[in-house]
């Protein structure tokens, strides 16, 4: 009875019962499910392209997601990917499967929160280690346009940091000493102290349930000086959903 009394309260406001939901189950996905995004990159001042790319599922397993990724429209197979039920992204670091994007952690509730941290060594020649760690909230409903269409979708936000050890390194110096009768040439080497530099990040994904993935991400890298660095979009062309 109380439960009847909260939904005919939601409609009378004009609130969607969808609100009021407890949890959201993860997807049942099927091989030949597939997803078309357009995808848009920005580097600092470099300036930024765009990419269409689909994501097809080839099979299903109780633990991990194996799909294709490739241009869309291409007949070529594209690259088999491996990632969690929960579309959490998987990489090998020092011999082990770590989680290093999680975007989502079912059952799905509004004020659910998740972090994800890890350590990855030597991520360039420069880096010697970078440490992230990102805060994942379900913030609530709100309706998002994309070009597959306006969706009432179930919005995630991310907000953490990175930490980077950079290496040190070797700098050589040469001089000249002269003498009366000759000169010499001196080498010295001068090795550099370990820095550390630090920057923020922040992430933003747009659920839908019948869908089976998100509809929209956002995904921006900060740099020590608080400027934006790195920005990428993912927006929904086409979806299809071979279970419906």
């Amino acid at each position: 009875m109380k439960t009847k009394m909260i939904a005919a309260l939601l409609l009378a406001y004009g609130m969607p019962i969808m609100a009021m939901a407890q949890s959201i189950a993860a997807p049942t996905l099927r091989e030949g499910d597939s997803w078309t995004y357009v995808n848009t990159e920005e580097r600092g001042a470099s300036g930024w392209h765009q990419t269409h790319d689909e994501v097809a599922v080839q099979r299903v397993t109780d633990s991990h997601v194996y799909f294709f990724a490739k241009q869309a429209g291409s007949m070529q197979s594209g690259n088999e990917i491996i990632a969690g039920s929960d579309w959490s992204r998987i990489r090998e670091l020092n011999g082990t499967d770590v989680v290093v994007n999680r975007p989502l952690a079912f059952p799905l509730e509004i004020g659910k929160s998740w972090v994800v941290q890890f350590t990855e060594p030597h991520p360039n020649a420069k880096i010697s280690s970078a440490t992230w760690t990102t805060k994942y909230k379900i913030i609530g409903y709100e309706d998002v346009q994309v070009p597959a269409g306006k969706f009432h979708a179930l919005k995630i936000e991310a907000e953490g940091d990175w930490r980077a050890q950079v290496a040190p390194s070797n700098t050589v110096v040469q001089t000249a000493q002269a003498a009366p009768d000759a000169s010499t040439l001196v080498t010295q080497t001068q090795r550099s102290i370990p820095e550390t530099t630090a920057g923020h990040t922040y992430k933003a994904f747009w659920y839908v349930p019948e869908v089976g993935r998100w509809v929209k991400s956002v995904e921006e890298i900060y740099s020590s000086n608080g400027t934006r660095s790195e920005r990428s979009t993912a927006e929904l062309e086409s979806y299809k959903r071979t279970g419906q």
